[in-house]
């Protein structure tokens, strides 16, 4: 694992999934933790990404790994 704690306030638990926001088309787009920080992302344990709520309207994007 990247060893890279969450980023919700008050959250000690390591990072599994990185969370992008696209203002434009009012969408959040949830995925595996991704390889290098990023600005403008967010990492989240695996608590918090699976409490990801978003606005109301807004469409969210879950792109999961599949073990096969």
């Amino acid at each position: 694992m990247l060893d890279r704690p969450c980023t919700k306030v008050g959250c000690s638990r390591e990072a599994v999934s990185t969370l992008t926001y696209d203002y434009a088309d009012s969408m959040a787009v949830l995925g595996p933790l991704s390889l290098a920080k990023e600005p403008h992302t967010y990492d989240l344990c695996a608590i918090h990404a699976e409490r990801l709520s978003v606005p109301q309207g807004w469409q969210v994007i879950r792109h999961q790994v599949l073990n096969t």
